[in-house]
């Protein structure tokens, strides 16, 4: 007989990226959101930081009629300064931002109950610790307002913790509010990404490293701490993929309980009708740009390709997509122009007045600008990574090489000066994504590529390689719409080659089996849509709730008051 999953009546879920867009984690919420907004309406509950105060904030819609009751009583009786409003994304889920910047001055006492009762190392603070930490405890405090006032122990409650940043608050509601049930999803662990971006081996030696011992090398005390205790006291451990699971598992010392893989929501996909004139738009002003910058007259034959991300010059593979470029100008079997952006950002000034002259003027030129590999002037352009590969390399993007190579070094919201269209808008033009990770927890972005119907290249140190490996059964490769390369910690040449052979290998494809390639990998995206993965989410909801169900339980039994924990 199969139980019968419980199903939370609230989710609260918080996390530094709650209508705040820096990272992977603001697309796993936003696109997830909408899914269970649909299940249980208007009790799926985000709780974000308040970066925006005063000012008007393009993801958040404050609406002063929600919780108006609950939240004159939070700002009264419990000191809490909170907004509350509606997600700006698909599905406008319910959104609290709350100030954590009162909570500055409790931090010694907060971190000295941290070490009491969990023994959280907080004493090696240092960066976002601080900031992170007092929001988590905010955070907290306004679940627990809310759980006191609006809700009781008839209510099945879940709280959502991602990522270290949410763990003070996940170990605050764990002692506070035990009828609460606690989930907490790392993306991926602090050391081990440390480890990466130390440019130290990990898979290899992943069985031997001791994450305390690395933790202390690595000046990483702090972050490890508050994650490995979070993840040994939550209800529910979980993680994003079985490539993070097997890190969590030897760096944590803490196997999780569930793996809950990244899906997508596509509805931020252009419907059929405007797909092709939305997708030629976005090939029209990259030419544009790209030709404006380098004075060139690149045509819509040329190949384009792309890789994006954060700005991990190692752990994303930024370094391989530019020595496969590198080896690509010397390739004989080119047959097109290539013409490879790389939409990273980094320390940007400001967009090159001479580009916008350019483009503004609407006329075509045959000379190049100045440093023609980057459209925005950066700060210390002299110690940037990319630019410094691309100097090393004499990559400088002459008149008769077939490959050019342009650092797009903005986030590509619609508003940088030189595109001027959102990334969405701009990941349907490519021809080809390229992500050779190192470090890839899941892989957002090559799922975001072929849900765009633009075929990609990924690896499998990528929680999103490996599922794809899994989905159809092999090695995927290009014709599958996602080719998967090998990688490991010492191959980084043969990967190079692998993505330089791919490339070219595409630009002599004819454009039926280009269209093919384009239409499995549509359906390949479809498998990883939320309405596929958000049965795990309930799998863990259902545990957390009944390791709840049974603490509740214990506590009855032993006739014992809860025990009442000042913070």
């Amino acid at each position: 007989m199969v139980k019968e999953l419980l199903i939370p009546d609230y989710i609260f879920e918080s996390s530094w990226e709650v209508c705040n867009k820096v990272g992977g984690i603001y697309t796993v919420l936003s696109t997830r959101a909408k899914t269970l907004q649909s299940a249980i309406q208007d009790r799926i509950i985000f709780i974000g930081p308040d970066f925006w105060q005063e000012e008007e904030s393009p993801y958040f819609v404050e609406d002063e009629t929600l919780f108006s009751d609950w939240k004159a009583h939070a700002v009264k009786e419990d000191n809490l300064k909170v907004r509350v409003g509606r997600w700006n994304i698909p599905g406008g889920p319910i959104a609290i931002l709350v100030d954590f910047k009162p909570y500055f001055e409790q931090k010694d006492q907060l971190y000295g109950w941290l070490w009491e009762h969990y023994h959280v190392d907080s004493l090696h603070a240092y960066g976002d610790y601080d900031e992170a930490s007092m929001f988590s405890y905010a955070a907290a405090l306004v679940v627990e307002s809310f759980y006191h006032y609006n809700l009781d122990s008839t209510k099945q409650v879940v709280y959502h913790g991602n990522e270290w940043m949410t763990g003070l608050g996940l170990l605050y509601i764990n002692a506070k509010l035990p009828e609460v049930a606690t989930i907490f999803t790392t993306h991926a662990t602090s050391i081990g990404r440390s480890i990466a971006g130390n440019m130290k081996p990990l898979y290899d030696y992943l069985f031997a490293y001791n994450g305390d011992q690395m933790a202390d090398e690595l000046n990483m005390q702090s972050k490890h701490s508050i994650e490995k205790q979070t993840a040994h006291h939550v209800d529910c451990f979980t993680t994003v993929s079985d490539i993070t699971a097997n890190e969590c598992k030897e760096l944590l010392d803490k196997p999780v309980d569930f793996v809950l893989p990244n899906g997508f929501d596509n509805s931020f996909v252009p419907s059929k009708a405007v797909f092709s004139k939305k997708r030629k738009k976005a090939r029209q002003r990259l030419l544009e740009v790209a030709n404006a910058l380098l004075g060139e007259n690149l045509d819509d034959d040329t190949l384009i390709v792309s890789t994006s991300g954060r700005y991990e010059f190692r752990n994303k593979g930024v370094d391989v997509y530019i020595e496969a470029m590198n080896r690509l100008l010397r390739d004989k079997e080119l047959k097109k122009n290539v013409l490879a952006f790389i939409e990273v950002p980094g320390w940007v000034g400001e967009p090159r007045k001479d580009l916008i002259e350019r483009l503004q003027s609407g006329q075509s030129y045959d000379t190049p600008l100045e440093v023609p590999q980057v459209t925005h002037w950066l700060h210390e352009m002299s110690h940037d990574n990319v630019l410094g590969m691309m100097k090393y390399y004499d990559m400088h993007n002459r008149k008769d090489e077939k490959v050019k190579v342009i650092f797009l070094p903005c986030y590509l919201d619609g508003r940088d000066g030189i595109l001027n269209m959102s990334y969405y808008d701009i990941v349907l033009g490519n021809d080809l994504c390229i992500y050779p990770s190192y470090y890839e927890p899941w892989g957002y972005t090559p799922l975001e590529a072929i849900a765009f119907k633009v075929p990609c290249i990924t690896t499998d140190l990528a929680g999103f390689g490996l599922w794809v490996n899994s989905e159809i059964g092999k090695t995927g490769e290009l014709e599958d719409g996602v080719k998967v390369i090998h990688r490991t910690d010492y191959n980084y040449s043969e990967v190079a080659d692998a993505i330089k052979d791919a490339v070219a290998d595409f630009s002599q494809m004819p454009k039926k089996k280009v269209e093919d390639i384009r239409k499995r990998a549509d359906e390949l995206s479809k498998k990883a849509l939320w309405s596929e993965f958000i049965q795990y989410y309930y799998q863990a909801y259902d545990m957390a709730l009944r390791k709840a169900a049974v603490r509740m339980e214990t506590l009855k039994s032993m006739q014992t008051e809860v025990p009442v924990v000042s913070a």
